[in-house]
C-alpha cells in the first residue's frame, strides 16, 4: 500500500498520509512520498488546487514516528531537515498552489506542524491540536514555535507548549487556527467544495496571490506594506482594460448565482 494515495477529482488533488495503524505518523520512508507526491501536484498543469488528509478517523498525523526515532536516534535530524525529502512542511510550502487541511482527528507536534503548512485548515469535531515537542524533548523545527504565536497569540500559543495539552476543534476555530469544524462526514465534501472555488480562479493571478500573502506575512508590517506595492504595481501594469472588464462581469455573475 502506497503511503501517501492521490486522487484527481477533476482540478482538485486530494493527498491523503495513508498509515492509519500508526495515527499517520510521519516515518521517513511516508515524507520521501509526501514529498514526491507534492511535487507531482504542482508540475501536473491540470491541478488547481490541493486537499491533505489523513486516513482514518483517528489522526491527521501525529507526528515523527517515535517509534522509528527511538530505533534509531540519528534520525532526530530529521526535525531540522531543510530538504523537502525529510521535511514536510517544506514539501508543501513548496507548492504554489492553494493547500487545503482537512483535519480529520489528532495534529500532534510534527502533526500540529504539518497542519500549519496548509493555507487553510477545515476541521472535523474529532480534530484535536497538541504541542507535545516540550514533553517529548525535542525542539520545534518546523516552524510550530514562531507561526503558532503569530496565528493564535503568544499567551495562549505558550500555554499548548508549556503544557503538551490538547486543543478542541471548536476551541481552536474560537482562536482562529482553523476555518470552521464540521461533521466526519461533511469534513471531505467542504474542503473539496472549497478547494474547487479556490481552482476556479485564474491559476497564475491565484499562484501569485498565494506567494504575495506568505512573503509578507514573514515581514514586518511596513515591509509587508512595500512588498505589496512593488508587486502590485508590477502585475496590475500588465493587465488590460478588456482583462478587468470580462472578469468583472464573471464576478457578478458567481454573485448572482450565490445568492439565488
Amino acid at each position: 500500500m502506497p503511503l501517501v494515495t492521490v486522487d484527481q477529482e477533476g482540478s482538485i488533488a486530494v493527498v491523503t498520509l495513508n498509515r492509519p495503524e500508526a495515527m499517520n505518523a510521519l516515518s521517513a520512508a511516508l515524507r520521501v512520498e509526501l514529498a514526491q507526491v507534492m511535487r507531482a501536484v504542482e508540475a501536473d498543469d491540470t491541478v488547481r488546487a490541493v486537499v491533505l488528509t489523513g486516513a482514518g478517523e483517528r489522526a491527521f498525523t501525529a507526528g515523527l514516528d517515535l517509534k522509528e526515532l527511538g530505533a534509531d536516534t540519528s534520525n532526530l535530524g530529521a526535525a531540522n531537515a531543510t530538504s523537502a525529502d525529510q521535511n514536510p512542511v517544506r514539501a508543501i510550502e513548496h507548492c504554489t498552489k492553494p493547500v487545503i487541511g482537512a483535519i480529520n482527528g489528532v495534529a500532534i507536534t510534527g502533526g500540529f506542524e504539518v497542519a500549519l503548512a496548509c493555507d487553510v485548515l477545515i476541521a472535523s469535531t474529532n480534530a484535536r491540536f497538541a504541542d507535545t515537542h516540550g514533553r517529548v524533548g525535542i525542539m520545534p523545527g518546523w516552524g510550530l514555535s514562531q507561526k503558532l504565536s503569530r496565528l493564535i497569540g503568544i499567551y495562549r500559543a505558550r500555554e499548548l507548549s508549556f503544557t503538551g495539552n490538547f486543543l478542541d476543534a471548536e476551541t481552536a476555530c474560537a482562536w482562529g487556527l482553523v476555518n470552521r469544524v464540521v461533521s466526519p462526514e461533511e469534513l471531505l465534501p467542504v474542503a473539496r467544495q472549497l478547494a474547487r472555488d479556490m481552482a476556479s480562479m485564474d491559476p497564475a493571478m491565484l499562484r501569485n496571490y498565494k506567494a504575495l500573502i506568505n512573503d509578507g506575512f514573514a515581514l514586518p508590517f511596513g515591509e509587508a506594506m512595500a512588498l505589496e506595492a512593488t508587486r502590485s504595481t508590477q502585475m496590475n501594469g500588465q493587465v488590460s482594460a478588456d482583462e478587468v472588464e470580462a472578469r468583472r462581469r464573471e464576478v457578478m455573475d458567481r454573485g448572482r448565482g450565490q445568492t439565488s
